[in-house]
């Protein structure tokens, strides 16, 4: 069962639609290696059906938003990643970070 403690981060980001695909190929394997992560409890990507160059994901996590920025966001294999797609914005990122309420509102089936 899924932990239903800790923070949920999410994340849009704005690319050029025919930068999509490039994207994508950068953005799969830090996704691998964040899913591998044993505090990373959930991860879902989803895009726009008006605009397929918005990008949004859910990433739930069974720590603290101050471990999320001190330990997580600082792993090496973010460095490329982020050098290799944040040129790819036509707009900034957006990203908000919010408490999870456990299990009362919590539900997967």
């Amino acid at each position: 069962m899924a932990s239903n403690q800790g923070i949920s981060l999410h994340v849009t980001v704005y690319i050029a639609p025919e930068n999509v695909t490039k994207f994508l190929e950068h953005f799969k394997p830090v996704y691998d290696k964040v899913v591998a992560e044993p505090e990373c409890t959930f991860f879902e990507v989803y895009q726009s059906p008006e605009d397929p160059g918005t990008l949004h994901w859910v990433e739930n996590w069974n720590q603290t938003v101050d471990w999320l920025l001190n330990v997580q966001i600082p792993k090496d294999y973010y460095k490329e990643y982020f050098a290799a797609t944040e040129p790819m914005f036509v707009k900034p990122r957006e990203f908000k970070v919010y408490n999870r309420l456990g299990s009362a509102f919590y539900t997967a089936k």
